[in-house]
């Protein structure tokens, strides 16, 4: 539990946006879930294609030293399978790009975000408290 208040305690702003697209995307899922396998079976396989693609585009370099960590390798993963089960369970249900024609629905998604957001304002704000030296 230490190392969660430690990376949100220290998280910067690239990585705030990620978890609210994270967020969003729980949250309509949530709303919009389908079980039918063909949706999740071809996410999975359009992530392998193209979080592949993604890999060797980041990995590659000319000095050959370029050192990805376990999580960035995860996100190129599952950004293309969030994109694709999003888009395939959102189809023809009336979305502006990735907003819910149902106003509860898109206000249940950004009230879920500015939840996670001043959790981690806190939290932030118990480190400065704790340790008056991190700015």
């Amino acid at each position: 539990m230490n190392w969660l208040l430690q990376y949100f305690g220290n998280i910067k702003l690239h990585k705030l946006i990620l978890w609210c697209y994270l967020i969003w995307y729980l949250v309509i899922v949530n709303f919009y879930f389908d079980p039918t396998p063909k949706i999740w079976i071809n996410s999975l396989g359009i992530s392998a294609v193209i979080g592949t693609a993604l890999f060797l585009g980041v990995s590659s370099n000319d000095t050959g030293n370029r050192k990805l960590d376990y999580w960035q390798i995860f996100r190129l993963y599952l950004t293309p399978f969030c994109v694709s089960s999003f888009s395939a369970l959102i189809k023809d249900q009336g979305f502006i790009i990735f907003i819910s024609p149902n106003p509860q629905e898109t206000m249940w998604a950004i009230l879920s975000c500015v939840v996670f957001l001043l959790v981690v304002w806190i939290i932030k704000l118990a480190n400065r408290a704790i340790n008056p030296e991190i700015s």
